[in-house]
């Protein structure tokens, strides 16, 4: 049938390209669009799209269009243009698909035709444990040496190899990577540099793999097989389904840099990109200006079952960016400048949207941070619609020119394209955050505590005050002494705020590689300008990453930060923890006969008094551009507006503004250097590099080959009984009660999680299985058997339970008077034949969304929930499997009602059964009482009365 909003579709002319078609929201000729918010648009446009009748009506179309009154009122459906699983929640989801295969062929139908019927991308990172590790030898007088098996460390000279050989040194990396020790710096290793991802933490050697990722990839790989082998299978018979395997990169990684589209062509057919993933962070992708959120298990599969996510129409909170970000800001205060904005305004559950000039002035990886923070303030979206700047970073990612013209030409024509500096397309808001840039200055952190926050512009004149005053009865002094000392037969002098350690540190707060490429332009400029480091300063790198040493790496600054000092000296945590080298002994002495205050300045997380070394009283936590900054400066008693850092061999005074990157260079580096080469290692890693999975066997029938013996992948039980048709609503008569449940039930309590115990129903089910406790695993990594699933539903040791009176994972077999594992009384109950039901108070199904706690129940033979009140995504779920969500009228409750829990329950379910059908339920007592059917639509019902939205979908396609 013709499509209702058929009138809608443009052609998308095109000189170089064949046409594109697209449905143009414009085309409804009604103001109200251009005055939305761009996040609410892409809802329109997909509303649009996607109105079958059915799943999404016109009724939908025109509250989005209305989304000034109806915001935070109406239920609207959203069809986003992908899914994004990763492992642990995937893996049900697709053991779904197979079984349903199975289904469809048993009566007669076609396979091929069980697809997901939206594109799904499932990233395999959530296997990965670290079952080897060692840390990194720190402050090895030369990092070519260490201690080798069966011998004592033992310091030798280093020898140079060919640059083109791998690394193997010992000490540090195990092997024969030495080279001579730095002219500048005693027993610092000389850098050469490589422009490579993979390099020697010790000595920036390229090296094939670390020893120890080596053998934890094979451990992932053994123990995961057969997962790994049905996720193959998955790549290869299933259509819309894309696996990116083990090794690759985590989910919002490979999600920002390899698999958004920005906007998606399917068939000559263009629409904004947009997903759902089961992860928090999914938001990361608002930055690139693609709508995204989390979702639960449930609600992804439902998706790839082609129902739309749900969602009440929500408020659109507009935060404006204004004023000019400081020259010493870096994009690590940016962001937790606004992020601690946002989190002080109370958005939990809306849509922040970002507008105003001050915008432009962030660059594609800012936004996605920003976005990344999102639940960090508890706002459902972070959204950055599409401008110059994102099209800029584009064009240095994987997008060619060709796709980069047909994205601007369709955002531009259906008004989602974005001008920050222009307010005339400023839309509407539920209201407006105002943060300017100009007031998120730089800090730092100390003198002697992370808490204590000091502006750059003030350290000076806060450190003079601490000199003065007792602080915290630390250190209280009277004198100002300066301190001359030889070192290497030249004369220096020290005094109180002298710079004795720097470390640069990728860490923690500082772990963005941004701030790191900042220090390292920031050493170049200070280098061309002449200026040096002290030679008895001790200084170190630590980039903490192999991606923040490629972003040193590429962008080609890491010799002039080993030229000031700061070389790599091995990748954990050194400085923090007080693994800094020992001072020269005459900087000690000099310190000591003056009683001192020196300073220590690093960009980690820690600088309690004493921390770094004993006779380094002062430290300051600062952003890595900064400590090299103080370190060039030799002091943190220093005001960088007004005093230089040094002077330069031609005697010409060079201050911090007159080498301080700024946020152009930063971005230039960035986008023409070091991106461009990122993306192209990761596409190359996943479409050619991974020997492993292209080396792994899977089969490649139609059907899955399930293995009996399998405790990981088992065939579910949804499908055993499916018939063709659609059989009437099932009455249930005479059922038990399995738990008599009290308030805030959450699916914590109801789902399968964590460890599996050695006492539970799923450990007696292994160790049927032969299987020690040691081979356990996790229920998350045996999500995709139901056998241990189902065992482990209800079976949370916190479970309180009111037929025994305390938490236990048990319950009570009524007709036995046996108390029981949960599982075992369920699965007695239904060999007897007996229908079983769950009574419950307020707020049932509260927390996290969890697709086995409707899964669980219903595979217990669970056929109906009877509660005071339900969290209604959870509602939602047990509609969707077929569970019945049944509430107690308003004033009612098991106790009101005169409810032991030990009655039988009968139910009837009629076959005109409406959206909130009230209902009557009649006990063995003679009580009865009405109940009111969760049902909100005809989709509800229609998914009930096939048995869930599983049964639904496989006979549409039978």
């Amino acid at each position: 049938s013709e499509h209702p909003f058929q009138d809608l579709i443009e052609i998308l002319k095109s000189e170089k390209n064949e046409d594109k078609k697209f449905f143009s929201p414009q085309k409804l000729n009604d103001p109200r669009y251009e005055s939305l918010p761009f996040s609410i648009r892409v809802l329109l446009e997909a509303a649009i799209r996607k109105c079958d009748g059915f799943y999404v009506k016109k009724e939908d179309v025109l509250n989005i269009l209305n989304w000034k009154q109806q915001q935070n009122n109406a239920e609207v459906p959203f069809s986003p243009a992908r899914i994004l699983l990763q492992d642990f929640t995937g893996i049900p989801a697709l053991v779904d698909f197979a079984a349903m295969r199975d289904a469809v062929m048993r009566l007669g139908g076609d396979p091929y035709q069980v697809n997901p019927l939206c594109p799904t991308d499932l990233i395999v990172d959530h296997s990965l444990q670290i079952d080897f590790s060692k840390c990194a030898i720190q402050n090895a007088p030369n990092p070519g040496g260490g201690e080798k098996q069966g011998s004592a460390a033992k310091s030798s000279p280093a020898k140079s190899q060919p640059r083109s050989s791998q690394c193997g040194g010992q000490g540090g990396c195990k092997g024969s990577c030495n080279e001579e020790p730095s002219t500048k710096t005693p027993g610092r290793a000389a850098v050469q540099i490589e422009n490579s991802p993979v390099l020697c933490p010790f000595h920036l050697q390229p090296v094939s793999e670390p020893e120890t990722a080596l053998k934890s990839q094979d451990a992932e790989f053994n123990r995961n097989k057969e997962r790994l082998q049905f996720f193959k299978w998955c790549s290869k018979v299933f259509k819309n389904v894309t696996v990116i395997p083990p090794e690759t990169g985590v989910v919002h990684q490979v999600n920002l840099e390899y698999l958004s589209h920005i906007v998606c062509d399917n068939g000559g057919f263009l629409y904004p990109d947009s997903v759902v993933g089961t992860d928090s962070h999914t938001t990361m992708i608002n930055g690139l200006g693609i709508l995204g959120w989390g979702v639960g298990g449930i609600e992804s599969e439902a998706v790839m079952l082609g129902q739309p996510v749900s969602l009440t129409l929500p408020q659109v909170v507009g935060c404006k960016l204004v004023g000019s970000i400081s020259t010493l800001a870096t994009s690590i205060d940016i962001v937790l400048g606004i992020t601690k904005h946002l989190r002080q305004a109370g958005i939990a559950g809306k849509f922040v949207e970002f507008f105003g000039p001050g915008v432009s002035q962030l660059s594609a990886g800012d936004r996605t941070t920003i976005a990344n923070m999102c639940p960090e303030y508890s706002a459902t979206v972070s959204f950055f619609p599409v401008d110059d700047v994102t099209l800029k970073h584009l064009k240095q990612t994987n997008f060619d020119e060709e796709k980069l013209d047909i994205i601007e030409a369709y955002l531009k024509a259906v008004k989602l394209f974005r001008r920050y500096q222009n307010p005339s397309e400023d839309p509407e808001y539920s209201q407006v955050i105002e943060i300017n840039l100009s007031s998120i200055i730089p800090h730092v952190s100390g003198p002697k505590r992370p808490q204590d926050r000091v502006a750059v512009t003030d350290t000076k004149k806060d450190f003079q005050k601490c000199l003065k005053e007792k602080v915290s009865g630390a250190w209280f002094v009277l004198y100002l002494y300066i301190m001359p000392f030889m070192h290497k037969g030249t004369e220096y002098k020290l005094a109180h705020g002298s710079v004795v350690v720097a470390a640069v540190i990728s860490c923690t707060n500082n772990c963005n590689p941004s701030v790191m490429l900042a220090a390292g332009l920031l050493a170049k400029k200070a280098v061309e300008a002449g200026l040096g480091v002290q030679p008895y300063i001790r200084t170190s790198l630590s980039p903490g990453s192999g991606m923040v040493t490629h972003y040193i790496s590429a962008s080609g600054v890491l010799p002039y930060l080993s030229q000031l000092g700061f070389e790599v000296i091995g990748y954990g945590c050194e400085t923090c923890v007080g693994n800094t080298a020992p001072l020269p002994e005459a900087v000690v002495d000099a310190i000591k006969q003056g009683d001192l205050v020196a300073c220590g300045v690093l960009s980690g997380n820690r600088n309690f008094e004493g921390r770094l070394c004993d006779c380094v009283r002062a430290n300051y936590l600062a952003s890595p551009p900064l400590v090299v900054a103080y370190a060039i400066a030799g002091t943190v008693s220093i005001d960088f507006e007004t005093e230089p850092l040094g002077v330069n061999s031609e005697g010409r005074a060079v201050y911090l503004r007159d080498i301080w990157p700024t946020r152009d260079e930063l971005q230039q580096a960035e986008e023409q250097k070091v991106i461009p080469s990122m993306f192209k290692q990761l596409k190359d890693r996943i479409e050619k590099e991974n020997k492993r999975w292209n080396s792994l066997e899977a089969p490649e029938s139609v059907l899955f080959p399930w293995d009996p013996k399998s405790t990981y992948i088992r065939c579910p039980s949804f499908f055993h009984k499916l018939t063709k048709e659609p059989v009437c609503p099932q009455s249930i008569e005479n059922a038990h009660v399995l738990l008599f449940l009290g308030d805030v039930v959450t699916t914590d309590h109801i789902s399968p999680a964590g460890s599996i115990a050695r006492v539970s129903a799923a450990a007696k089910y292994l160790i049927s299985k032969r299987l020690t406790p040691r081979e356990f695993n996790s229920y998350g990594a045996r999500r995709g058997n139901d056998a241990v699933m189902t065992r482990g539903t209800f079976a949370s040791i916190k479970l309180y339970n009111r037929f025994i009176g305390k938490t236990a994972p048990k319950t009570v077999h009524i007709p036995s008077g046996q108390t029981l594992d949960v599982y075992e009384a369920a699965d007695r109950y239904q060999r007897e034949g007996i229908q079983l039901i769950i009574l419950a108070g307020k707020q049932y199904g509260s927390g996290n969304s969890r697709d086995w706690a409707a899964k669980g129940p219903y595979l217990l033979g669970v056929k109906a929930v009877i509660a005071e009140s339900f969290e209604k995504m959870h509602k939602n779920h047990l509609v969707g499997i077929g569970i019945a969500p049944l509430q107690f009228l308003a004033g009612e409750n098991a106790d009101t009602l005169g409810l032991s829990g030990k009655e039988k329950y009968t139910l009837t379910i009629p076959e005109d059964l409406s959206p909130r059908h009230e209902l009557t339920v009649k006990t063995s007592t003679g009580k009865t009482f009405k109940v009111l059917a969760l049902f909100e639509n005809e989709m509800d019902i229609a998914f009930f009365k096939h048995g869930g939205i599983l049964k639904y979908v496989a006979r549409n396609i039978l």
